[in-house]
C-alpha cells in the first residue's frame, strides 16, 4: 500500500512540475515581448504580444500575413493593444481599454483591426468578426532592413511600427 501511495504522490509531482514548466511562456519557440509609451496625448499605449521567428521562412507563402487571411498580429495569444485614455488610430476614435488586435493584408492594402475578444489563444478572428471595434488602414513599405524575429516600436509622436520580415508596417495613435 505505501508503494501505491508513493507512486501517485511521485506522479503528482511529476504532473505538477510539468505543468509549472509548461506556464513558463519565456520558453516559447515564439515568447512574450511587450512596448508600451506614453504619448502625447498622454495615453498609455501598449502591445503585449508573441515574437516568433522567420526561421528562413517567407512571408505571404510560409507564415501571416498572407493575403485575404486575418492574423493576430504576434503568435500564440491574440496579440493585444491597450490605451489608458481614448485615442484615435489613422483619424478614428478608439475608446480606451484592451482589444484584440489583427492584420489583414486584403492584396492591396493592409488593415489594423481592433476587436473586443484580447484574451484567446490563437487566430479565431472568424468566431470574432462581429466584435470589431475599429478597421484602419496601416501603411506598409519595405523595412530598411529585414527583422527575422517580430518586432513592435511605439514613439512619443504616437507612431506605431510593426517590422516582420522586409514588412514595416506603420499606423498613428493621437
Amino acid at each position: 500500500m505505501k508503494k501505491v501511495i508513493s507512486i501517485f504522490a511521485l506522479l503528482a509531482v511529476v504532473f505538477t512540475l510539468s505543468a509549472n514548466a509548461q506556464k513558463d511562456k519565456s520558453k516559447r519557440p515564439s515568447p512574450p515581448d511587450s512596448v508600451a509609451q506614453t504619448i502625447k496625448s498622454g495615453a498609455l499605449v501598449s502591445i503585449n504580444y508573441s515574437k516568433p521567428s522567420l526561421k528562413g521562412r517567407t512571408i505571404g507563402k510560409d507564415v501571416e500575413p498572407m493575403q485575404g487571411k486575418v492574423w493576430r498580429a504576434g503568435a500564440n495569444e491574440i496579440t493585444v493593444f491597450s490605451t489608458s485614455k481614448d485615442v484615435k488610430v489613422e483619424g478614428q476614435a478608439l475608446p480606451a481599454g484592451k482589444y484584440g488586435l489583427y492584420v489583414l493584408n486584403d492584396g492591396k492594402d493592409y488593415w489594423v483591426i481592433f476587436n473586443k475578444v484580447w484574451n484567446d489563444w490563437g487566430t479565431n478572428y472568424d468566431k470574432y468578426k462581429d466584435q470589431d471595434v475599429l478597421k484602419a488602414k496601416a501603411k506598409a513599405k519595405k523595412a530598411d532592413k529585414a527583422a527575422d524575429v517580430l518586432t513592435y516600436t511605439i514613439d512619443k509622436n504616437g507612431k506605431v511600427d510593426l517590422w516582420w520580415g522586409d514588412l514595416d508596417l506603420e499606423f498613428s495613435v493621437k
